[in-house]
């Protein structure tokens, strides 16, 4: 049985997904369980949008990198991704069956803190179900977009928090045998 402790330690990002389709039942389901996570003053602020289709999907990629070209010059932590951006190939989904775009209701002042909780869970059940995972910071510019928003149904009080993939894993073992140490870090206690 898995603990807790060991699927934090082997979940790893997944960038290869099959092309197995999660049906609208498990994207339910994972979402169900991702919520149990404490929110500031219970407020339990999320949100989420589902996309499954892929050509969808694909337009948002195309949309998303358009952006970033288009702001590269005011955004200096995107510059080193350029070559990938200008790639007409490069899927910014990794070509997942399944996004899960996670908004948090700006009226609960902890509304990212609490959000953010739901996308780690959503990570750490993806690795126990055998599913892959990667949260998509390159979708942030597209799906915060006031527009996006609206098209996508979500309202105005609510702000981005986390785009995440979902899907199964092209290949079945995606851990290193001696996957990498953790960077040095400092903890005091005082």
């Amino acid at each position: 049985m898995d603990t807790v402790k060991s699927v934090a330690r082997r979940r790893r990002t997944c960038r290869d997904y099959s092309d197995l389709p999660l049906s609208n039942a498990e994207m339910t389901e994972v979402i169900n369980d991702a919520v149990w996570v404490p929110s500031g003053s219970n407020n339990q602020p999320w949100r989420f949008v589902v996309i499954t289709d892929r050509a969808k999907m694909k337009g948002y990629s195309d949309a998303a990198k358009q952006n970033w070209l288009e702001n590269l010059a005011s955004s200096p932590h995107m510059q080193q991704y350029e070559k990938a951006i200008r790639d007409p190939d490069y899927n910014i989904f990794y070509n997942a069956p399944a996004l899960v775009i996670i908004y948090g209701n700006k009226e609960s002042y902890w509304h990212v803190y609490d959000c953010s909780m739901v996308a780690l869970n959503l990570h750490l059940l993806a690795e126990e179900q055998g599913l892959g995972c990667c949260w998509i910071g390159f979708a942030h510019n597209i799906f915060a977009d006031p527009a996006i928003k609206k098209e996508l149904g979500v309202p105005e009080n609510y702000q981005l928090v986390a785009p995440v993939i979902l899907g199964h894993p092209a290949k079945k073992e995606r851990v290193p045998e001696n996957p990498n140490k953790r960077k040095p870090f400092d903890i005091s206690f005082v």
